[in-house]
């Protein structure tokens, strides 16, 4: 069995709780009610998704091609 890594955003949800994207894996999202619920949902959404590239034959996307950086914007407030 091999161990992959990737890369999550995690949100503050505005009704309460948080939501999560993995951005190396397009339309993979889950949500959870504390931290820990999210990070551990995470982890059976991407094993879920995985699952289906396999099973449609499609390779696993590098989570080194997704970069997730922070940018400084000046504003007038």
């Amino acid at each position: 069995m091999k161990i992959l890594e990737f890369s999550v955003v995690i949100h503050k949800a505005e009704e309460g709780g948080y939501w999560l994207e993995v951005p190396a894996l397009e339309g993979c999202f889950t949500q959870g009610e504390t931290m820990v619920e999210v990070l551990e949902n995470a982890k059976e959404a991407i094993a879920l998704y995985l699952e289906g590239l396999a099973q449609t034959g499609k390779e696993i996307p590098k989570d080194e091609d997704v970069k997730v950086e922070k940018v400084e914007v000046a504003v007038n407030a």
